[in-house]
């Protein structure tokens, strides 16, 4: 898997900032634990040019048509945001209107609407290399400008090797928008368009297991995670052992924030339905590494920790001992057994809190605490899984349709 893209370290940092304002809200993707380094690590190498916002793979047209067309309009960079908000809020009206309006971005908060598509797919774009350039919205504004500014001579005449100081934008063979867009979009990709997105992960991650799931077909999937899926039996190699990998991590750290929403429940002011859900939760969760004893004993942990460094993040002493340890205490069937009653376990549950929330840890702040709703973390890591399958989906409903014209 040596054709993984990384962006560079400021935009990288950037880019987890918002979307960190944006998962503190969703129970399946907060970090409580500390362990968001290695999580999107994984997904990116996994599922590249995937976001945990993303929603239809239409989108990733959608943003670089408007451009094109503020572009064509010679708009003034001083403007495009402006523009670009409210050409965005009338796309979703328009979208809100068709009968395939699930996964609307912003259909219910409307104006309203924080995160718009062009910043929620911007990475995506990056790293599928539909937009040419580097850098922010921002960055791409300034570009845009210049080209506008200077003529299309600015622009590189490559497709996919810009030259130092000129940028061409777009991928040159990105399919030209409908001659009504935005009115009459709807998210049913053309053929040709299905061709396209499927071609930009191929070419730009051919051996990402984004990239085996779209030369194999998925057949309109519907399953929780990549490895339900019956084809990833076909997967062989290095790939199938990152899979095997993932899937172990997965499920093993899947059982600690678990654990610390049951020690969290019992603190004051104490929650005994949580404590309830959360023991069910354990004893559920207990069944299924059962169930999976012998793959837990074929994990290697150095093997998992020189895969993730090569996926390009480097955890820090503190979140490699803590993963680490809590592997080693549950790995075997005799250190699941009683968990829930494990002050031990707990102890150092909550210690990892310490350390990654200081004074707002809810363990030790009250007030913190009863601001909590009773869950945080728990949905086992899917590696953005949910965004990739929509994707392939969407992908294979217009290949679909062409097979049946």
């Amino acid at each position: 898997m040596s054709a993984f893209v990384w962006i560079d370290h400021s935009e990288k940092k950037r880019r987890q900032v918002l979307e960190a304002i944006d998962q503190f809200r969703e129970k399946d993707t907060r970090d409580e634990l500390g362990i968001a380094s290695i999580r999107d690590a994984i997904s990116d190498a996994l599922f590249p040019g995937t976001g945990a916002l993303q929603t239809r793979a239409r989108y990733f047209l959608f943003v670089p048509w408007m451009f094109q067309q503020f572009e064509a309009k010679r708009v003034p960079a001083s403007e495009l945001s402006r523009r670009a908000r409210e050409f965005e809020i009338r796309l979703i009206d328009i979208l809100a209107e068709t009968d395939d309006r699930a996964g609307t971005i912003g259909i219910q908060t409307r104006k309203a609407l924080q995160r718009f598509p062009s910043s929620i797919y911007w990475n995506g774009l990056k790293m599928l290399r539909i937009y040419q350039a580097e850098g922010s919205l921002g960055d791409y504004y300034r570009y845009a400008e210049r080209a506008r500014t200077q003529g299309a001579a600015a622009l590189v005449e490559g497709e996919d090797e810009p030259v130092p100081g000129r940028r061409r934008l777009w991928h040159a063979k990105l399919p030209p928008a409908p001659a009504s867009f935005p009115d009459g979009a709807t998210f049913a990709l053309t053929p040709d368009e299905a061709d396209y997105l499927r071609e930009r992960v191929l070419v730009s991650h051919p051996d990402s297991l984004f990239a085996f799931f779209l030369r194999e077909g998925i057949d309109d999937s519907d399953v929780a995670f990549a490895w339900d899926h019956p084809v990833i039996e076909r997967t062989s190699g290095r790939l199938r052992r990152y899979v095997e990998l993932c899937r172990v991590f997965s499920e093993v750290m899947h059982g600690a924030p678990i654990l610390y929403n049951l020690a969290l429940a019992e603190l004051e002011p104490r929650r005994p339905d949580v404590i309830e859900n959360c023991e069910a939760m354990l004893e559920d969760w207990k069944e299924k590494l059962d169930a999976r004893q012998h793959d837990l004993e074929r994990f290697d942990s150095d093997e998992f920790w020189r895969m993730v460094r090569e996926f390009g993040a480097t955890p820090s002493v503190p979140t490699r001992i803590f993963v680490d340890s809590w592997h080693t205490s549950v790995a075997q069937p005799a250190g699941r057994v009683g968990l829930n009653r494990s002050q031990q376990a707990k102890a150092m549950i909550l210690g990892r809190e310490r350390q990654v929330k200081g004074p707002m840890a809810r363990c030790d702040n009250r007030r913190v605490r009863e601001m909590w709703q009773g869950e945080a973390g728990l949905g086992q890591l899917s590696y953005r899984w949910s965004s990739a399958q929509t994707f392939m989906n969407d992908i294979e409903r217009a290949e679909g349709g062409r097979a049946h014209a």
